[in-house]
């Protein structure tokens, strides 16, 4: 009898621990695991969403680099465009201005040889007085001699 009152104080305090087991061991130890596996499902989660992030911030970056190029691309050849219109301003300004100073020199030189054409007048006028002032040293009307010289300057 011994034997069956020890096993049968044996099964009901086995029963006892595992009612107390299951009562205030195992749902704490159950939450621990639940936390563990939720901590370690939402690390998983975060590792692959940050995955993600870095494929389309690698597709972003490789556009945001074409996007750069193409940009780039376009300021140099609107700057040699630019380049270009302001050499041809440039050449423009520079034929303008060379016509100018050409029409200035030529208005220069017809200007000098107007002088030079009034220099020698006066000069051949001056000559065909003093040679005929000699010539006509003996006639004694100046005023009629003056009215022709002059009439003859005029001529010239």
């Amino acid at each position: 009898m011994n034997i069956n009152l020890t096993l049968f104080a044996q099964a009901i305090t086995f029963a006892a621990f595992i009612w107390f087991t299951a009562k205030f061991v195992w749902p704490p130890l159950m939450r621990a695991v639940e936390a563990r596996q939720k901590q370690i499902a939402d690390g998983l989660a975060a590792g692959e969403r940050g995955k993600q992030d870095l494929e389309q911030a690698a597709k972003r970056t490789e556009e945001l680099l074409r996007e750069a190029r193409q940009k780039a691309q376009e300021i140099l050849a609107h700057a040699d465009k630019r380049a270009v219109e302001l050499i041809e301003e440039a050449k423009a300004a520079a034929k303008t201005q060379g016509e100018q100073l050409v029409a200035g020199a030529k208005a220069e030189i017809d200007q000098e040889v107007f002088r030079a054409k009034e220099m020698l007048r006066a000069q051949v006028a001056a000559l065909a007085v003093t040679g005929a002032e000699k010539i006509l040293r003996r006639e004694v009307d100046a005023k009629a001699h003056a009215d022709l010289l002059r009439a003859v300057e005029a001529e010239l």
